[in-house]
């Protein structure tokens, strides 16, 4: 381990070069590749496989909320929550609250996809009739949150990207 100044945390010699404990290392991980199977899921459905494209899609968001539950959730919640909203001019911040606010759209709207297409669960009148739209929608703001989640993944653990 080195470390580029006094004060920073020691960057690890592991898969990526950075400050990030280990557990942000393997989010940044499986969300970049349910970012990918999300688009593989959109091929499968272009291909006609809806059986396949459901399960795909369904077990990508249904895993997101469990990364949401159980390592977000809890992160935003030490580091974050306590700066709102006095130092939203940060960047730090600013990325991280965003981040969370669209996510948290963005992974509403995929349950409310998967309860829609997937169960009997909503009544008739609360279901998607046009779900083209909704799920290329969808599609968009997932890798518009995941861009945002590298950008704070690079804001808050590679600290000699923002050095003045």
């Amino acid at each position: 381990m080195e470390r580029s100044r006094p004060g920073d945390k020691p960057l690890r010699e592991a898969f990526f070069e950075t400050a990030a404990p280990r557990a942000a290392d393997l989010v940044l991980v499986l969300e970049i590749a349910m970012g990918v199977g999300l688009l593989v899921g959109g091929w499968l459905a272009r291909q006609r496989r809806f059986g396949q494209h459901a399960w795909c899609q369904s077990a990508i968001v249904l895993l997101n909320l469990a990364v949401v539950v159980l390592m977000m959730i809890p992160s935003f919640r030490v580091h974050v929550f306590p700066g709102i909203p006095a130092k939203l001019g940060r960047a730090y911040y600013a990325l991280a609250t965003t981040h969370a606010a669209i996510g948290t759209v963005t992974e509403l709207a995929g349950l409310y996809i998967l309860l829609s297409a997937g169960t009997s669960v909503l009544p008739q009148k609360f279901r998607i009739t046009k779900y083209k739209a909704w799920m290329r929608t969808v599609l968009v703001l997932w890798w518009g949150v995941l861009l945002l989640g590298l950008a704070t993944y690079a804001r808050w653990y590679v600290p000699h990207l923002f050095r003045k």
